[in-house]
Order: structure tokens, then C-alpha cells, then sequence
């Protein structure tokens, strides 16, 4: 944990690594996470590929996380492409290398899999995943929230009522997908309290440390884009150095304004970059 300066309050700290893609570039993920344990992140997730994908790297690093350095892994685990012989085994195989949080997701469709399997998956919702890890055995469950709703759902309103079923069935912590604007998380933090959701809350928060980064992480988040921000994109569009240090210095101003609200929790999406997450940390921990 990291202590509030502005609250004197503990906060959770963590983040977010994702296995390569190629086998043989496993252990660069490895190293990453050696320049990282020494902050002593309260947990480090660890990404699922869509359909299972990546499901044995997940379970490798993750284990290398919780074993090796010392730190809660938090293993992500998708619905989509799932089955119940399936999530056995997996559960099984996380139980053995001692990791015991998860992060619950419904997951999106792989591109290898046909609409009529799509639509005929033995999961359709982060939900069922929820009940069934809940009664496998025990595991810590966390789920994601979207502090701008699901891109995929109707309104706030049922996005809201669906998150409340994920915790009523036993989450226990939820973390936000990126945002840029803090006050959409507080409204959102506030309908949360409205409600009756009581699972502690993390703010993630994505350093945009590259011009080209920004398209594609909007499109799968769903998140606005301020104006402070896409100016500093416009400004540094020929300068990669400063579009870097502008897009770390906009995250730690975000970081630094949800401390001085009472942030419970910061999950930083540093794209696998040691350093950045670093950087970060130095600055919000003094």
C-alpha cells in the first residue's frame, strides 16, 4: 500500500502486465516484473487472451508474480469460449501454484470463432463465471466496472444493475476500466455508494505515452478523451520523447487528484513498461 498524502489514508496499489505474444518472449515479461516487485505493488494482474488464449502464460506468470516475487497475482479469466471442464482445470492449476485471486471477465469474441459458437458459449456473462469460480473453491473474485458504462450496454442504469448481481454473487473488489476525466469516477463512485455496492474500488489508470495509443484504447474502453488531453496528443504529435513525459505527468495529475478525493485504490495499465509504472510510483508515493 501507498499512503495517502493528502488523506492520510492507506491506498491499494497495483497494476497490470500481459503475456507476449510469442512463446519465446516470455521471459521479457519476467524481467518486467523484476524491475517492479521491489515497490512492493499490493497485487500485479495478469491479462487472458479472448477464448482462453493465452490461459497457460497467464497461469505461468501469474504463479512467477505470486512465487517468485512475493506479490498477490490477480489472474484474469474470461467467459467467452469457456467450459465447465475447462474452468475446473484452470482453477485447479491456479489453486497448485497458490494464486488465489481472479479477475472475472466475459471477455470478447475471439476472431477465430464463428457467430453460431459466439452465440451458443456455455458462459454468456461474467456472472456465470462468477457463480461457478464461487463454488469451485477459494478464491478472492474481482470484476471490472465501467465508470462510462459498458460500451455494449443500453444505459448507466442497467450497466449499474448488473454490476450489483456481480457483487451480490461474492466480488469483492472491482476495478475500473481506464478513464480520463475524474469526474466521471466520482459520479460513478457515487452511484456505486447509491446503490448499495460496497467492493472496494480501483481506478485504473492508462498512461497514454504514445500518439498512436490513444485510437485503440478509446475504441475497446469506451472511454471519452478530454480536451486537455487530446491537445497534449495534438502538441506532441511529431515528438515522441515529450508525448512520453506529457502522457505520465497527465496520469500522475489524475492519480494525485483522486488521493485529495479519497481514492481507495490505483490499478495502473502501464502496457507492460516497468519503467513508466516506475515513474508513476515515485511521484504518487512520496
Amino acid at each position: 500500500m501507498i499512503r495517502n498524502k493528502y488523506t492520510g489514508e492507506d491506498v491499494i496499489f497495483s497494476c497490470e502486465v500481459f503475456p507476449p505474444k510469442r512463446d519465446d518472449d516470455i521471459y521479457e515479461i519476467f524481467q518486467t516484473l523484476d524491475a517492479i516487485e521491489d515497490l512492493k505493488p499490493d497485487y500485479i494482474s495478469v491479462t487472458y487472451g479472448a477464448g482462453g488464449s493465452n490461459s497457460k502464460k497467464t497461469a505461468k506468470i501469474a504463479s512467477y508474480i505470486q512465487n517468485v516475487c512475493d506479490v498477490e497475482a490477480l489472474a484474469h479469466m474470461t467467459a467467452v469460449g469457456m467450459t465447465r471442464e475447462n474452468l475446473a482445470e484452470r482453477l485447479g492449476e491456479l489453486q497448485k501454484k497458490a494464486v488465489k485471486r481472479i479477475l472475472a471477465l466475459r471477455g470478447d469474441k475471439p476472431r477465430t470463432m464463428t457467430e453460431e459458437e459466439f452465440e451458443g458459449r456455455e458462459f454468456r456473462y461474467a456472472s456465470e463465471l462468477i457463480r461457478e469460480i464461487r463454488d469451485f473453491g477459494d478464491f478472492h473474485i474481482a470484476a471490472a466496472c465501467y465508470p462510462e458504462k459498458h460500451p455494449e450496454s443500453p444505459d448507466v442504469e442497467t450497466d449499474l444493475r448488473y454490476l450489483k448481481e456481480k457483487c451480490d454473487l461474492g466480488v469483492e473488489e472491482l476495478i475500473t476500466q481506464m478513464f480520463f476525466d475524474n469526474e466521471k469516477f466520482y459520479r460513478f463512485r457515487e452511484k456505486l455508494d447509491q446503490i448499495g455496492i460496497r467492493a472496494s474500488l480501483h481506478a485504473g489508470i492508462m498512461p497514454i505515452t504514445k500518439v498512436n495509443q490513444l485510437g485503440t484504447s478509446v475504441s475497446l474502453s469506451g472511454s471519452s478523451v478530454p480536451t486537455a488531453l487530446s491537445n497534449l496528443i495534438a502538441k506532441y504529435a511529431e515528438d515522441p520523447a515529450g508525448m512520453r513525459q506529457a502522457g505520465i505527468e497527465y496520469a500522475i495529475r489524475q492519480v494525485e487528484d483522486l488521493m485529495k478525493h479519497g481514492v481507495t485504490g490505483i490499478h495502473i495499465y502501464s502496457m507492460n513498461k516497468a519503467d513508466v509504472t516506475r515513474e508513476i510510483y515515485s511521484e504518487i508515493a512520496g
